[in-house]
């Protein structure tokens, strides 16, 4: 007796496989309509695509395309097609792809925020975050000043970037780049060549008020307020501006940034000036800071020296604030001058 087949076991024995949701199909167009264009699959039967999942492509008949199956069988029997998925689904693959092989890309930003760069890459739109740019693209501004960092930002876009793929997700519709992770090795190279002591050029890349950051051929320099000048620095920006051209000394290497002296460029004017003043000297200065402990008092441009409270008055109660006003001058006994440390003690109580 002949055993009659069923249509599936007719399939299993065949090399025609099911259609699942997912899966990737290729077809020729037979026919573009207004609202959907049909497509002959071959062994697979046919399929639609309607208009809004063709894309931008601009299909003609006779014409063979790849597409992303999105139901295979509607209740008129054929399948339910997307170009759009298509090129979805082979872009996730292929950013899977680049970021298990660590590869380094280049991409365009096409808008920003204040929170970073938006990019598109094989169709998927992704993110850069603020944090992930290089030191060359870093905007070194206040935190508070949202609209100039808004700016900065807006100038990347447009400009080609070289950059890694950070995270990548399809299941949490993810994209994360870092130009940060893409400059890194580059960056780790040319650190290995510096070393404590060199002298090098940067460009200012942004001044705030602990100091000013400084790009050293893509790494990122700090020079600190107390290395901008041998003078007391009170405000860094009216040392040095933004886009500024400096050279400055290396006094520290830390993972991937460079501590920076500019004063150490030229010899400390303290170690000459002090040579002026002498133990039990009577000198004159302008009171610059005011204490509970003390009165800072300037000397000289380069030497400031201290008189502390217990040297005021034998008045133990006595308030420096009610004996002093900022910037007026005085005359005091020099009780202690120390080079090593540069420090220079007065006593205004000792003035005869």
């Amino acid at each position: 007796m002949v055993k009659t087949l069923t249509m599936d076991e007719l399939l299993a024995g065949s090399d025609v496989k099911h259609l699942k949701t997912g899966d990737m199909v290729e077809g020729i167009v037979t026919s573009v309509k207004k609202h959907e264009v049909w497509v002959d699959m071959g062994a697979n039967g046919v399929g639609v695509i309607f208009r809004r999942e063709v894309g931008t492509n601009n299909l003609e008949e006779g014409q063979s395309i790849s597409a992303s199956v999105v139901d295979p069988e509607l209740d008129e029997g054929y399948a339910l097609l997307s170009m759009k998925r298509a090129v979805k689904d082979r872009g996730w693959g292929e950013l899977q792809r680049v970021f298990d092989e660590q590869e380094i890309v280049d991409v365009t930003p096409y808008d920003a925020n204040r929170g970073g760069l938006l990019i598109e890459l094989e169709g998927i739109r992704g993110f850069l975050p603020v944090s992930q740019l290089s030191a060359e693209h870093y905007p070194r501004v206040s935190d508070s000043d949202k609209d100039e960092i808004l700016t900065k930002i807006n100038s990347l876009v447009g400009k080609a970037l070289r950059v890694r793929i950070l995270d990548v997700s399809r299941k949490d519709n993810k994209l994360i780049f870092s130009e940060k992770e893409a400059v890194r090795d580059d960056m780790q190279s040319r650190l290995s060549e510096l070393k404590v002591g060199d002298v090098i050029e940067g460009v200012v890349t942004g001044v705030i008020d602990f100091g000013a950051f400084v790009n050293v051929d893509g790494i990122e320099g700090l020079v600190h307020i107390s290395e901008i000048s041998w003078e007391r620095v009170e405000d860094p920006r009216k040392y040095i501006k933004v886009g500024e051209n400096v050279k400055a000394k290396i006094i520290a290497i830390d993972k991937d940034r460079l501590s920076l002296s500019i004063k150490q460029m030229s010899d400390d004017p303290w170690l000459s000036e002090v040579k002026k003043f002498k133990k039990d000297d009577t000198v004159e200065g302008k009171i610059t800071r005011i204490t509970p402990f003390g009165a800072f008092v300037q000397l000289s441009p380069a030497v400031e020296a201290l008189v502390h409270v217990s040297e005021m008055s034998d008045d133990e109660s006595i308030d420096p604030e009610a004996l002093f006003k900022l910037n007026e001058k005085k005359k005091f006994k020099v009780i202690d001058i120390d080079t090593e440390n540069r420090k220079i003690a007065l006593s205004l109580k000792d003035v005869k």
